[in-house]
Formats: C-alpha cells, sequence, structure tokens
C-alpha cells in the first residue's frame, strides 16, 4: 500500500504565507505526477495545481502568481508555497499523486488525508 501525509496547514491571516507538505511512503516504484486539490464547505473539490516528475507544472487561474508547486524526488514529497493568501482559499487541502507500486503493472492515484487552511483575521 501506498500512504500519503500532507502536513503544514493551519490558521493564517490574508497576506500571509503557508507551506504544506505531503510525503509518500510505501512499496513505490516510481511518482509520476503529483498535486494539491482543495475543497472549501459546501463546494466541489478543485484543482489547486500539479506537477509531473519532470516538474512541469500546471496551475487553477485563481492561485496562479501566488502559490508554487514544488517536489523533491528523493524523498517523494510534493510541497505547495502558497503566498498572499486570502480568505477564498480557506478549505481542506488534499494532495494525490499517481504511483506505480514495486512488482505492479498499472499506475494508480492516492490521495492524503487532508489538511485544513484557514485564512481569516
Amino acid at each position: 500500500q501506498v500512504q500519503l501525509v500532507e502536513s503544514g496547514g493551519g490558521l493564517v491571516q490574508p497576506g500571509g504565507s503557508l507551506r504544506l507538505s505531503c510525503a509518500a511512503s510505501g512499496r513505490i516504484f516510481s511518482i509520476y505526477t503529483m498535486g494539491w486539490y482543495r475543497q472549501a464547505p459546501g463546494k466541489q473539490r478543485e484543482l489547486v495545481a500539479t506537477i509531473t516528475s519532470g516538474s512541469t507544472t500546471t496551475y487553477a487561474h485563481s492561485v496562479k502568481g501566488r502559490f508554487t508547486i514544488s517536489r523533491d524526488n528523493a524523498k517523494n514529497t510534493v510541497y505547495l508555497q502558497m503566498n498572499s493568501l486570502k480568505p477564498e482559499d480557506t478549505a481542506v487541502y488534499y494532495c494525490t499523486a499517481d504511483v506505480k507500486r514495486v512488482g505492479a503493472t498499472t499506475i494508480l492515484s492516492y490521495w492524503g488525508q487532508g489538511t485544513q487552511v484557514t485564512v481569516s483575521s
């Protein structure tokens, strides 16, 4: 099995910054695209950012220029640096990773448990 564990969420004032981390562990052969999604109360889960194994990134329009996704392949970890945070960024943030496990022939998507980010004064 593969586990994704997020950390770094919390309460921050508008205009502040937070850095989320997500570490993957288990019998991992290779990790392909990794990403972050978020879900605000009463809303559908939405894509925030993705990064391929070759470090090509994509961002939601609402976070472009404020958030930066990166990864450390040696640590099987993806990061989300969030700057200039706004109250509308408040949500549970989930990381995801497309993983081929050792001995497997298919790539499966795994999700973390989520970490709360609250932007409020």
